[in-house]
């Protein structure tokens, strides 16, 4: 039953039939007797938010509209910490925000029945956050990886909102190996999550490339096209240069070895322990043997062969030339 307080508010609001501004009612919901072809939902509260489910990202703008269904009301509100507008008579309130600031707001329309009671609908409103980093790691496992041994892929999401909306996927190549979403978490604020894969190595793995990708599942109601974010790929030692290399003299020596992680890489000439040159001279050519332990561990061999500088021939020639031309000038003079 509605107090006495609430009986003065609903006799000042009919007899000047304006628009006050009031506080969420603590008075139990009271329905009205059910006519054939209403549903006890629609009895029970007759109100309809538009859209029923806002999705918002942090910081951007959001807007909704409360109505009331049938007659009996005297009002409409929204019981919301942000940006509240005025308790109304109308048969609708807009409740809008600029700037969406709150991680956790739910946004309640209410509606004050003439017998001094009340019904409420629940506005679901979703605020979210792309991630701001992914990466990919093996868990607890530093050294390069063996044929047919276990191991754990760590795929890390940063700082995503909501957190259960997020799905990981985990890749080798092109090929997707799993799909995954966070069973552990309801938080709504941005949180740093982990997800992981267990894998077998084989044989393949030593030209595939492991990566993982995170992006936000936010339904009909949320944004189509946002963007993916992938995380750096993990792949073995490779060698950026061809086996059988031919390089100017005086030129820069163009063959590393890449991997990610980091390979290390030990140089071989005749056996014994070299620095890769910088600029080539003929002293530089031979064979090389490179070793490098990264994601796996790998060997390689190029044969390194020293032509010519440009010019040097041409340039004996064209002084020998120009020598013989001085001299017949002089002979005519």
């Amino acid at each position: 039953m509605a107090s006495p307080g609430w009986a003065v508010a609903l006799m000042l609001f009919q007899l000047f039939h304006s628009e006050i501004a009031l506080p969420f009612p603590n008075v139990s919901l009271v329905a009205s007797p059910i006519t054939p072809g209403e549903s006890t939902q629609s009895v029970l509260c007759p109100l309809k938010i538009s859209p029923s489910t806002v999705v918002v990202r942090f910081g951007d703008s959001v807007k909704a509209n409360c109505s009331i269904q049938r007659m009996g009301y005297f009002g409409i509100g929204w019981e919301v910490p942000l940006n509240p507008p005025n308790f109304t008579s109308q048969g609708f309130v807009v409740w809008s925000v600029e700037k969406m600031t709150d991680w956790t707001i739910k946004p309640v329309c209410f509606a004050l029945s003439e017998q001094g009671g009340q019904c409420y609908s629940n506005l679901t409103l979703i605020v979210y956050k792309p991630p701001d980093r992914v990466s990919i790691t093996f868990l607890n496992h530093s050294e390069s990886l063996f044929e047919g041994e276990r191991y754990t892929l760590q795929c890390h999401v940063t700082e995503v909102a909501p957190a259960e909306n997020v799905l990981v996927t985990f890749y080798r190549g092109e090929k997707m190996l799993a799909q995954m979403y966070s069973n552990t978490s309801s938080e709504k604020k941005p949180v740093t999550q982990s997800f992981t894969l267990n894998i077998v190595s084989s044989k393949e793995d030593t030209e595939a490339q492991y990566w993982c990708e995170a992006k936000l599942e936010l339904g009909p109601e949320g944004p189509q096209h946002l963007p993916v974010m992938a995380s750096q790929r993990l792949f073995a030692p490779k060698l950026s240069c061809p086996v059988e290399l031919k390089v100017t003299e005086g030129e820069r020596f163009p063959c590393e070895v890449t991997g990610n992680p980091q390979p290390s890489v030990t140089w071989f000439k005749n056996g014994q322990i070299v620095a890769p040159p910088s600029h080539l001279n003929k002293k530089d050519a031979g064979n090389y043997t490179i070793q490098a332990k990264g994601l796996f561990p790998k060997n390689f061999t190029v044969e390194v062969k020293i032509l010519p500088a440009r010019g040097t021939t041409n340039s004996c020639c064209g002084h020998f030339l120009l020598l013989v031309l001085l001299t017949q000038m002089i002979t005519h003079v």
